[in-house]
């Protein structure tokens, strides 16, 4: 005697584990991709370039701005932007490649910055910089 009828009653012999299957690859190839791998403690060869050693010809323009507004070209007092301009003007004539560092004062009219900064763009002068100081951190 049957205890039950086949036809009504089968048994899940396999299961199927294909879909699970691929979500666990495509989370694992996600986690792959978005996972950086820590740069810094890998060794690099760096390339090497020749060396080069700077034109001691070529040194750096100081234009320097005081408090009051005074302008100084390397020490040099200037009268005026209008002197400035122009010595400027013959300098990158002499040098293409002229560098010029801008040192203002703290408390300086920012005007007067711009007015130089004019100047130094009136002059066609591409190289220039502002110097400034860092700024002391507490406990240091």
């Amino acid at each position: 005697m049957k205890k039950y009828s086949k036809t009504k009653h089968h048994e899940l012999t396999e299961l199927n584990i294909t879909p699970l299957l691929d979500l666990c690859f495509v989370l694992l190839v996600i986690f792959i991709l978005t996972t950086a791998p820590p740069v810094n403690t890998q060794d690099v060869a760096l390339p090497t370039a020749a060396d080069n050693p700077k034109d001691p010809t070529k040194k750096a323009n100081f234009v320097e701005i005081t408090d009051e507004g005074k302008i100084r070209l390397n020490g040099d007092e200037m009268t005026g932007l209008d002197q400035l301009l122009d010595t400027l003007v013959k300098r990158r004539e002499v040098d293409p490649d002229l560098n010029v560092v801008v040192r203002a004062g703290r408390n300086l009219y920012v005007q007067h910055l711009v007015s130089v900064l004019d100047v130094l763009i009136s002059a066609r002068v591409e190289k220039f910089g502002l110097a400034t100081e860092p700024i002391a951190k507490a406990g240091r």
